[in-house]
């Protein structure tokens, strides 16, 4: 089967952002807020996870190219019950980079999760409240490079 063949695509501006959320505890946006969280800050941390992810994404994904990144813009968004991640991601290329977004949000969310889940765990060591849901792609774009 191999590896999809682009050789002959023409290289043209590539942008895909991905979103998703994490569901925390009171305790843990709390924390996250105030930056308490034991591990440092959560927003940092997990923006060097979701960049470092977005250029490893061939190394987990085998179908997916190597890719030149040109940008990686990791937000976040925080409410009293959740984590918002958006990862976007630009290059020119031959392949879009929807797969490399979506590993960001994904290693982001995992991160913030790791970050706080001393503050996550039950009397029985599970989190029954802590989820992570509603990961999807919001906005993919392919452009003609201007050729004036």
């Amino acid at each position: 089967m191999g590896m999809v063949d682009i050789s002959g695509k023409e290289e043209v501006s590539r942008l895909a952002r991905a979103k998703g959320e994490i569901k925390l505890s009171e305790e843990s946006i709390k924390a996250i807020e105030e930056d308490n969280v034991k591990k440092g800050n959560v927003f940092q941390v997990a923006e060097i996870s979701a960049i470092q992810t977005v250029k490893d994404t061939p190394e987990m994904i085998p179908h997916c190219h190597p890719i030149p990144i040109e940008g990686i813009d990791v937000n976040f968004e925080l409410d009293d019950r959740m984590v918002q991640v958006e990862c976007e991601v630009k290059a020119i290329y031959k392949t879009g980079v929807e797969m490399e977004a979506l590993a960001g949000v994904n290693a982001a969310l995992l991160t913030i999760w790791d970050m706080v889940k001393y503050l996550e765990k039950d009397d029985q060591g599970q989190y029954p409240k802590t989820k992570i849901k509603n990961i999807s792609i919001i906005e993919k774009r392919k452009e003609i490079a201007d050729e004036s």
